[in-house]
């Protein structure tokens, strides 16, 4: 039954579209000129390395490139040069975004049974990711050198320097890192990994180990000295092929013509508006940047702010819409180099609106499906299965340049593979398996040289006078989504830190049933959600975000208390973030 006083209560806050205020809810900053660099990333020693480079008088770009490299080296089953990746860079010279896709893509002799047995029928999602059928062409390393050729003020070469020393002198093995060796991964990794991740007697090696690795080294050092050709051309190229094509469960069918042809793409970015603000990210094959704004923009009309982030119909609201965000991804987002995508149709304001009016603050929808938007050709959504290998980070130069990337190999350890002392990425599983239903080709089908579809979400924010107010992204899967929406959502419309925005606990809601982050306020919040009419179960999430935003004229960084991640500015010591003790466990 629902609870009629708070329903009541709900319905008292809420204020007509008219009334709305579209005032923003910050007080409008002037650029700042010469305010020192600031980076944000996952771990302390990528931080570092980022906060070197800009010390060293490198860019944004620079020192993003430079904390993917030493990323690689202390999150190897999260991202690295065996991955792929997106940037979002606002270029201050020329007050403009950019995108750079670094998505990874299939192989030329892929089809859409490509995750299909020998009995004819689709792999689950745990048989496709183990072995070379999923690994795509490595995109990482083209992502790192466009941006680098677009934006870079150092020698190439420099950027490699903090990730080769922690390659060759070693890195210790970390709380964080250890949960991940010390999960059950059954017959994943084998060989040269084991070694380098266990003991003798098969136990994970314990927190503070200090692990070397001299083949990635030497692969740096390569790339390092030649550039990206060192990588996508010669021995590297031919080991890579080799690897996964003589993988002994699902061997591929890729070429070295492959690897050779992969290219980088500055694609368009996906901007909209919220409350005043502008806000930009990845467009398609990300269907990140499309559904944060949907998320968003469905909830424009409601008074977010006169709810606050302690009411639970606030987060109900948010719940429905994700759910019809998600449900459009899932239908119509793919590579659009290979499939029509709708952006303009699934941004556009009359389509925004007949979504948001199928939100009520009283209750839920009874079915979740996908819209009809203009230019849309009839599709059914197959969502694909879970990643966790994934990674973000932010950096902001003197001249005010940023950059934001999420960077991933998709599960943890990706396909478990390795060659040269990298992993290789799973991340052709984030196709849907099922290619068709109903007679019709899902959007995220499988297809030879296609990219497929992601959830990153890296996201620059603007001020209405033009100036950046916060970049921000996440890692955690499908889940991104809902995360860099929810920051923004407590950012813009409740005021709050993007510290504390990050750290605010998740309602995640990609379908009908919802879940309420474990041991935070969201749990807090079920009983209320119920009665509103939620479906909702309890449970950790696997959650993890940087940001760096403009406060008072000067950078301020913010990272997951979830995470290991710190901020830092290329001045100053790291800044570790406070974890409060109903979080602080350990997260994907």
């Amino acid at each position: 039954m629902l609870n009629k006083p708070l329903l009541a209560l709900a319905a008292a806050s809420l204020l007509p579209a008219s009334l709305v205020p579209a005032a923003p809810a910050f007080a409008r900053q002037a650029a700042v000129k010469a305010e020192p660099g600031m980076v944000s990333a996952a771990d302390p020693r990528a931080t570092a390395a980022g906060a070197e480079i800009l010390r060293a008088g490198g860019s944004a770009a620079d020192a993003a490139v430079a904390i993917m490299l030493a990323l690689a080296v202390v999150e190897p089953g999260h991202s690295g040069m065996g991955g792929g990746g997106f940037l979002v860079f606002h270029d201050a010279a020329h007050n403009r975004t950019i995108t750079i896709d670094g998505r990874e893509a299939a192989p030329k002799a892929a089809d859409p049974h490509w995750f299909y047995g020998p009995d004819g029928q689709p792999m689950t999602h745990a048989e496709a990711v183990p072995g070379g059928r999923s690994v795509g062409v490595p995109g990482a390393l083209r992502l790192m050198a466009l941006a680098h050729a677009k934006y870079g003020k150092l020698p190439w070469a420099r950027l490699f320097d903090p990730a080769i020393r922690l390659a060759t002198d070693g890195w210790a093995i970390s709380p964080r890192f250890y949960n991940f060796i010390a999960r059950p991964m059954p017959g994943l990794l084998n060989g040269w990994p084991i070694q380098y991740l266990y003991t003798a007697d098969g136990t994970p090696k314990p927190v503070g180990t200090i692990l070397k690795n001299p083949e990635q080294a030497a692969l740096m050092k390569q790339i390092a000295a030649k550039g990206p050709e060192a990588f996508y051309s010669g021995a590297v190229a031919k080991s890579i092929v080799e690897t996964v094509d003589g993988a002994p469960h699902n061997p591929s069918k890729m070429t070295e013509a492959d690897i050779a042809a992969y290219r980088a793409k500055e694609r368009p970015p996906v901007c909209g508006t919220y409350r005043g603000y502008r806000i930009c990210g990845m467009g398609p094959p990300s269907g990140g940047g499309v559904a944060v704004l949907q998320i968003l923009k469905q909830l424009e009309r409601f008074d977010m702010a006169a709810l606050g982030k302690d009411n639970p119909v606030a987060w109900h609201l948010f719940a429905e819409s994700s759910r019809l965000a998600y449900a459009d991804r899932d239908a119509y987002l793919g590579d659009p180099d290979h499939v029509q995508v709708p952006v303009a149709g699934l941004l556009a304001p009359d389509y925004i609106a007949g979504r948001s009016a199928l939100i009520s603050e009283t209750g839920s929808m009874a079915t979740i499906a996908a819209g009809k938007p203009a230019g849309a050709p009839p599709r059914v959504a197959v969502t694909p299965g879970p990643e966790h290998g994934t990674t973000d980070l932010v950096a902001v130069d003197r001249a005010g340049n940023v950059a934001e990337v999420t960077n991933t190999i998709e599960s943890v350890f990706g396909s478990g593979l390795t060659t040269n002392g990298i992993f290789l990425n799973n991340q052709l599983t984030d196709f849907d398996i099922v290619p068709d239903r109903n007679g019709y080709l899902a959007a995220n089908s499988v297809a030879g040289g296609k990219r497929p579809r992601s959830s990153m979400s890296p996201t620059i924010v603007y001020n209405p006078d033009g100036s950046v107010r916060i970049a921000i992204g996440a890692a955690g899967g499908s889940t991104i989504i809902a995360q860099v929406a929810k920051a923004l959502m407590g950012v813009i419309d409740w005021h709050m830190s993007a510290q504390d925005a990050i750290g605010m606990g998740l309602i995640f809601s990609p379908g009908q049933t919802a879940v309420a982050e474990k041991a935070t306020q969201a749990e807090l919040m079920v009983p209320a959600l119920q009665a509103l009419g939620e479906k909702i179960v309890v449970a950790p999430l696997g959650l993890k975000a940087n940001a760096i935003e403009m406060v008072g004229g000067h950078w301020v960084g913010a990272a997951d208390p979830r995470s290991e991640g710190v901020s830092q500015s290329e001045t100053g010591a790291p800044v570790v973030p406070r974890k409060a003790a109903a979080i602080d466990r350990p997260f994907d």
